[in-house]
């Protein structure tokens, strides 16, 4: 008999599946499967893909059954477990001079200060990892399994700047890891987040052309500005980007991306929005950016909501006005330009909706922090009580914490609407999602906006 602590407790049974019909229930452990232990959920799906399996389950009252499995290929058996990943989460060993949860107040909930850096959630989520905490039974186990895509922090390809950035004296040992990545095929995206003075400039070119090397199966490089709230005592300091600088950054990439487009069809190296919003430029076209690869990374994320919009302003026939409709949108800085211009393209083709348009300053996290997604329910309650907000307020789905309805210092959606007194509408970030809120109308039927 095997320890009680061992295996993978069941959380869940689907109704219908391969395991009711085995009578499995909640509470069971998976002990096995074809005689081996299960490490992670990766281990659980490559092993009980097979046509023919066996498992090994210790059942609530102590008993092991072993059981015999035929079923189509790659069926899923229909177990949910109580850890989705199967194995512990594993934080991050490092302590990077840019860490934005280094940035943090404290006060807040406790899964907002938890760092993850994890390979198996850059496979499943598309977190990025740094590969300080991983293991060369771990690196064997990504390119026995074709785990793609793996996306990686980088920062620099300079080994001792890695040390210093990450603060971690290994941190410059994981290019032997991606160097077996790379030989194996294994598909990678890459990011840089660029801070003033340190990794920019000729550190910014050196890595670039390093990271080349890795092409074809590093697919893209993201370079992002460091992100700086006003928690900052005590840190490593760092200087905000000017709109100078922004440009050179672009300069930078824009002349990398039109010497390997000439080699590889493929551009490589992108500078998130923000960079474009910094140095007052237009973003680029469509097709610089590959497919939106680094959609996750704020690059590209404009340039497809303006395409998106238009495309459904498309689908419109416009016409005839068919009652007044008065709302509001609120976001950051970042974003508040665009959705002006958006409203703007909206209006042309149904007029009779008034949209307000409110760009809220982060006062929590400070002025610097222009994004969205880290604007806190206090800061929406406080800068839009004396606003015109119409009938409905309108947030992007960004703001909340996935999955539920609760801004970063957990105030809730319904203690907003209180406070504000009109209702909220959570909208998701495409741009048919967009047209929708605004005109309250599917693609395809008449109604209008006017921006103010």
């Amino acid at each position: 008999m095997r320890e009680k602590g061992t295996g993978h407790r069941i959380r869940e049974v689907l109704p219908g599946s391969i395991a009711q019909e085995l009578e499995l229930a909640a509470g069971d452990v998976l002990l096995e499967v074809n005689g081996q232990p299960v490490e992670d959920v990766f281990d659980y799906h490559y092993l009980t893909n097979e046509e023919y399996l066996t498992a090994l389950v210790r059942k609530a009252d102590g008993e092991e059954w072993e059981l015999e499995i035929e079923k189509e290929f790659e069926e899923d058996l229909g177990i949910v477990f109580e850890n989705s990943l199967m194995d512990e989460y594993r934080s991050c060993r490092n302590k990077c001079i840019f860490c934005f949860i280094d940035q943090m107040p404290k006060g807040m909930r406790d899964t907002l200060y938890f760092k993850d850096d994890d390979s198996r959630l850059s496979f499943l989520q598309g977190n990025y990892v740094t590969l300080t905490n991983m293991s060369d039974h771990d690196i064997e186990r990504i390119i026995r399994y074709h785990l793609e895509p793996i996306n990686i922090s980088f920062h620099t390809m300079n080994p001792e700047l890695r040390c210093k950035m990450l603060n971690n004296r290994f941190a410059g040992d994981i290019f032997p890891k991606v160097d077996a990545l790379a030989k194996a095929g294994v598909e990678m995206n890459g990011q840089i987040v660029l801070c003033k003075g340190v990794n920019d400039g000729e550190e910014l070119e050196f890595s670039i052309r390093e990271l080349t090397k890795y092409l074809p199966s590093l697919k893209s490089i993201s370079v992002v500005p460091v992100g700086l709230t006003r928690f900052r005592d005590g840190l490593y300091p760092l200087e905000p980007f000017t709109p100078q600088d922004a440009g050179d950054v672009i300069d930078c990439i824009e002349a990398w991306q039109e010497k390997l487009y000439r080699e590889y069809r493929l551009h490589f190296v992108h500078a998130s929005d923000e960079w474009y919003i910094m140095a007052g430029r237009e973003f680029p076209e469509e097709a610089r950016y590959d497919g939106y690869l680094q959609l996750e990374n704020g690059v590209g994320m404009m340039r497809l909501l303006w395409e998106e919009t238009m495309e459904t302003l498309g689908q419109n026939c416009g016409g005839a006005n068919s009652g007044q409709r008065e709302l509001s949108i609120a976001t950051g800085r970042l974003a508040a330009p665009l959705l002006r211009e958006l409203c703007k393209e909206i209006g042309r083709r149904f007029p009779g909706v008034i949209v307000h348009i409110h760009e809220i300053t982060n006062h929590f996290f400070g002025e610097t922090i222009t994004v969205s997604g880290l604007i806190t329910g206090k800061d929406l309650m406080e800068q839009l009580k004396e606003k015109p907000l119409g009938e409905e307020l309108l947030l992007p789905v960004n703001m909340l914490r996935s999955g539920e309805r609760v801004f970063l210092d957990d105030v809730t959606v319904e203690e907003l609407e209180k406070a504000l007194q009109i209702k909220v509408r959570i909208v998701k970030s495409s741009g048919q999602d967009l047209v929708t809120a605004v005109t309250g109308k599917e693609p395809g039927r008449d109604e209008t906006v006017v921006l103010i």
